[in-house]
């Protein structure tokens, strides 16, 4: 069927109706009416996708934390004991570190135990050193240094690996002009003694950053056993007080000296795993010792020095016992 053009108008308003009348106006298109046909078919009723619920995504963000929480527990709880060596430089010419280790400790961590384990190692030590030969252990890292700057360091780890058999690969070195600095920079520390050395009575006594550094250089005892022994009283000190709180309002003091006078190759994701041994350790895990008279032999070299002989039956049942 043909629509006209007279069909596809719309329909004209009548010019005498009132303004206020509402109007109808009526299209009418023939052409594009549908077929009668076409009202047999119904729509489709499609239904709307219903949303998830939403308690899964609660629990998801509710396991989160807990699980946050459980990783950052077994990184710092993890029962895999870390080594590290602790080097205290002996005074070196301007501008270089090409020194001897006047103080080698031999340090072990493990935070799941409360026990932090040390042990004094004699800087007349008679070893043999890797590419030098036999000579006194606290030379290793001197060698070194005089021969390609900045391997001190790893030749001391290598000495003590090779000779001791503790896997360490770590090494905290401190300078002892800047341990003097460090000291002052806590407002000292105060130790104990249960006998009188040739600077101190008996008795407790409070060492600024210069008295701290004289009392472990301190040569009036009869040989290097009462050296290492006043190093591990100051030693332990300084930890027990670094982690009293009273003690944090020093916190910007020390970590600016000990930028300047303190180096290592510790990653920094381990600083928190021996933080919190050491903290643990103050409640009485911190256990600091030195090898034992029996454990060396009293020798005079052929060029006339005076150095110790290990007896390695006696060192290492310790050293297993300790790391």
């Amino acid at each position: 069927m043909t629509a006209s053009l007279e069909d596809t108008r719309p329909n004209r308003v009548p010019s005498n109706l009132p303004a206020t009348q509402p109007v109808l106006v009526e299209y009418s298109s023939p052409a594009f009416d549908p077929p009668d046909e076409m009202a047999a078919y119904q729509p489709i009723r499609i239904p709307r996708q219903t949303r998830k619920p939403r308690k899964a995504r609660s629990l998801g963000c509710a396991l989160l934390p807990i699980f946050m929480l459980v990783c950052l527990l077994a990184y710092l709880l993890a029962p895999l004991p870390t080594q590290v060596l602790l080097l205290g430089l002996d005074r070196a010419p301007e501008g270089t570190d090409a020194s001897r280790t006047d103080t080698m400790i031999l340090m072990a961590v493990n935070p799941l135990q409360p026990r932090v384990t040390m042990l004094s190692i004699p800087r007349d030590l008679w070893v043999s050193i890797p590419n030098v030969g036999e000579n006194r252990i606290n030379t290793a890292h001197f060698f070194a240094e005089a021969a390609d700057p900045g391997s001190g360091p790893r030749a001391a780890l290598e000495t003590v690996r090779q000779n001791f058999g503790v896997p360490t690969r770590y090494y905290v070195r401190v300078r002892f002009d800047g341990f003097v600095e460090i000291i002052n920079a806590m407002d000292g520390v105060t130790i104990t003694l249960e006998q009188p050395t040739g600077l101190l009575e008996a008795g407790t006594h409070h060492l600024d950053g210069t008295q701290a550094l004289a009392f472990v250089r301190d040569r009036s005892g009869a040989d290097d056993f009462f050296r290492m022994a006043h190093a591990q009283i100051l030693l332990r000190a300084a930890v027990q007080k670094w982690f009293n709180p009273l003690t944090w309002v020093h916190l910007p003091a020390v970590a600016a000296a000990l930028s300047r006078s303190l180096d290592t190759n510790l990653p920094f994701w381990q600083w928190p795993r021996i933080a919190l041994a050491l903290a643990r350790s103050v409640l009485g895990g911190l256990d600091a010792r030195t090898l034992p008279r029996e454990a060396v032999t009293p020798f005079i070299t052929n060029e006339g020095a005076a150095v110790l002989l290990p007896n390695w039956d006696v060192i290492r049942p310790l050293v297993e016992e300790l790391f």
